[in-house]
């Protein structure tokens, strides 16, 4: 948020956050209030800032309620500012004096993980966690670049014995000796040959490890944050995100397959590490890796024809959507038969503040850790003007930066490198400013030097400031960590990949979303959390971003479902996380894309956010095997040679014997609909299977059509009974049929309900020769 002068962000910190709690309390009794402070704000009569916020204090108006007015500690790293006892009618006072950015009352809180379990609504006393025993005995295969065993969140304390049926063993070395597996641990290998064959020699084992251990974080993040054990105290460098960490499925198992090395993931690696996971026994293949550009035809996509072998074997594979958001139909792993995760946020920050010599403020986040900034401000300057707008290595003018701020443009290399480069250069501090392809999306990073990153907007508006003003100025400040609902949340990361699926449009791709920005978890100890080789720090947990981290999530609730349900196939399992989505934040409003601040749509979230304790009792699902993906590769033209490829054998050429009429006629969860310009109507059929604890069940659909389109189920009503537990419905789509026709693009929903479970699938609509939309 960008506020034109300092003295407005005090009266709407004061409207917003004072008033209603004095408004909402019967009496002006004293309470704890913390009071955030611009550092370049202290007057120089003071010595220290601790004797300018005695002096704030102590000229406050007296209350007959309280009798001493005490500071009750300072802080200067994390956040600038004060807590102090005060009235209500104190605390607003605060909000008129210069340098005080915000008052907030204090709050009692349990203690939180690494925040995502809360906010996904995950309890030890109700819910999902306890009806599947936290996944006790599912095997999570992640496939990624190994892991460090050594973390706490792979301890395997109160955990029972090795899964009896448990095929997998632990790959041991010099590096990754016998003790590193357990009863967390129970299986790690690492697949290299495809990566050796691609170098044309054995791999550098000065700089990578050839075993399951992991030299490069993601794959330790990700593990732990599918399956990670309960660990208390955690943080990222004592300051950020602190709480109890704990995977989604805290009581499963991990098999690490190491598949990524320094010069990629090869599909050859990729295939054999899923070939064994499944030879070992795993439940939930968890694969946060995907190809570079548009999704290859499936036929040519290892991970599709590898998760399609999973699925004979009734292996869910969850797979991340990927990184090359905003652009439409970049979502990559796009096969039917995959678990498809875009990224979202959760509802904490890492706030740190641009302030300008105008007395502007501008709203970044960042999580650098060390050394604040000078109490005054510096000299700003735009990267642009002084060798390269995006801070490449090199490309800077010392003369032009030492001692100053910089804004870089956010693309074209590494973020945090940017910062390195500024600092390289003598630079002081950097403001990593998005551009249109991000928008206001903001991904706190561990920054070497004093920076924050901010908004379009808001870079806009501060290079404009440089360009105008003669002397111009700026100072950060960092906040620390905040949990709220302002912004609201979730909203969908601009780089999560979306739809509509390149492929297949009658598929709507992706899935789910789940939380993949900011995400707190295990780290290696082999490089520093900025994964540069300057960076000397080391972490036992690390902040990033990413869908990587949003297939996790969604691998660790899928492997409670399995463990709720063992007789579930996956696609019973991604129908209930599909179907028991929600569309709303939590100010109770559409949830919007980051990139433009507008609604989100299915084409970037698909069904939507995954809640985990809805997903445990879905009411019904929509099941499908290998048939059925068998008739969808039949309707999308393949012929028995290229089914053989996911078939492992030679197809009959009665193969498409039961061909299905179009690829929408899939037994999906959610529907695309394409109408073309000689087509104004369009026919699919469903199957749902009553899954809830009545057999003697009726449920009535609800119709949400979009504009200018005209939906009909018949029937309208589906009947279960104890010899009837799966029904068929059909669904039939008309475009502007007698209903004035004016728009090129539709938005809506079906909702079958009995009274207690809502069972809910988007429709999306395309007409081919116009836009595309959806809801």
């Amino acid at each position: 948020m960008a506020v034109s002068s300092v003295s407005s962000i005090f009266l709407f910190l004061c409207l917003a956050v004072i008033i209603p709690l004095t408004l909402s309390t019967s009496s002006d009794r004293p309470q704890t209030f913390i009071v955030h402070i611009s550092q370049p704000h202290k007057p120089s009569l003071f010595a220290s800032h601790h004797h300018w916020y005695e002096s704030i204090v102590q000229s406050l108006p007296p209350s007959p309620h309280l009798t001493a007015k005490k500071i009750l500690y300072s802080y200067d790293r994390a956040v600038n500012g004060f807590s102090v006892r005060l009235t209500p009618t104190q605390a607003a006072q605060l909000g008129h004096i210069p340098g005080v950015l915000s008052v907030m009352p204090d709050q009692a809180r349990q203690l939180h993980t690494t925040r995502t379990p809360r906010f996904l609504g995950l309890a030890d006393d109700f819910g999902i966690w306890p009806n599947s025993d936290y996944a006790d005995d599912v095997v999570v295969g992640v496939l990624d670049t190994g892991i460090w065993p050594e973390r706490p969140s792979f301890s395997d304390s109160g955990l029972s014995p090795v899964p009896a049926g448990w095929k997998g063993v632990c790959e041991t070395g010099p590096e990754f000796p016998a003790s590193a597996c357990n009863r967390k641990i129970i299986g790690a290998r690492a697949f290299y040959k495809g990566y050796e064959s691609y170098l044309e020699r054995p791999m550098d084992e000065s700089t990578e490890s050839k075993s399951p251990r992991d030299t490069e974080g993601h794959g330790t993040h990700t593990a732990s944050t599918a399956a990670g054990s309960v660990v208390s105290n955690v943080s990222f460098c004592g300051i950020y995100a602190k709480g109890e960490a704990r995977g989604m499925a805290t009581k499963a198992r991990i098999a690490a397959y190491k598949i990524c090395w320094s010069f990629g993931c090869f599909d050859s690696d990729i295939l054999a590490a899923m070939d064994q996971a499944i030879a070992d026994g795993v439940h939930i293949i968890s694969l946060s890796v995907g190809a570079g550009g548009y999704a290859p035809p499936y036929s040519k996509d290892s991970i599709a024809i590898g998760a399609f072998g999973a699925a004979q074997h009734g292996v869910l594979v969850s797979c991340s959507a990927g990184n090359s958001g905003p652009s439409p139909y970049t979502a990559v792993n796009i096969a039917p038969w995959i678990l498809t995760v875009g990224a979202s946020t959760i509802d904490r920050e890492f706030p740190a503040d641009v302030f300008l010599g105008d007395s502007r403020i501008f709203g970044g986040v960042s999580l650098y850790s060390g050394e604040p900034l000078v109490d005054f401000k510096l000299p700003l300057v735009y990267a642009g003007d002084i060798g390269s707008r995006y801070c490449y290595m090199g490309s800077l003018q010392p003369s032009k930066v030492n001692g100053k701020i910089v804004v870089c443009d956010r693309g074209g290399n590494a973020r945090v490198e940017k910062g390195s480069a500024v600092k390289l250069a003598g630079g002081l501090g950097m403001i990593l400013a998005n551009t249109a392809d991000s928008g206001e999306e903001l991904i706190a990073d561990s920054h070497l030097i004093p920076a924050t990153m901010v908004g379009q907007i808001a870079g806009d508006e501060i290079k404009n400031y440089i360009k105008l003003s003669q002397f111009p100025t700026a100072t950060i400040e960092f906040r620390g960590t905040v949990i709220g609902t302002s912004p609201p949340a979730p909203k969908v990361a601009a780089f999560s990949s979306r739809g509509p699926n390149h492929l297949t449009a009658e598929i709507l791709k992706p899935d789910v979303i789940a939380p993949g920005v900011n995400i707190l978890a295990g780290w290696t100890g082999s490089i520093g959390p900025t994964d540069l080789d300057i960076d000397p720090r080391r972490v036992e947990f690390n902040i990033i971003s990413g869908t990587s981290m949003s297939c996790p999530h969604v691998s660790g609730i899928a492997a409670l479902l399995r463990k709720a349900y063992p007789s579930w196939s996956p696609a019973a399992i991604k129908s209930a996380l599909m179907t028991t989505a929600y569309n709303a934040d939590n100010s109770g409003k559409n949830f919007k894309d980051l990139t433009t601040g507008n609604e989100s749509t299915p084409f970037i979230h698909g069904a939507g956010h995954v809640d985990p304790n809805r997903a445990l009792n879905p009411g019904l699902v929509y099941d499908m095997n290998v048939s059925d993906y068998v008739a969808f590769l039949c309707a999308i033209g393949y012929d028995a040679q290229s089914i053989a490829v996911f078939m492992r054998e030679p197809a009959g050429s009665d193969i498409c014997a039961r061909k299905l009429p179009s690829p929408g006629d899939l037994n999906y969860p959610s529907f695309s609909v394409i109408f073309n310009s000689d087509q104004d109507s369009v026919r699919y059929k469903r199957v749902v299977t009553n899954v809830g604890s009545s057999v003697d069940a009726v449920y009535e659909v609800k119709v949400n059509a979009p504009a200018d389109v005209r939906i009909s189920v018949s029937p309208s009503k589906l009947v279960f009974s104890a010899g009837t537990q799966t029904q068929t419905y059909e669904i039939s789509f008309a475009s502007g049929v007698g209903l004035g026709y004016s728009h090129s693009a539709g938005y809506g929903s079906i909702e079958w309900s009995d009274g207690s479970h809502s069972v809910r699938s988007p429709v999306a609509v395309t007409w081919k020769s116009g836009i595309t939309a959806a809801m």
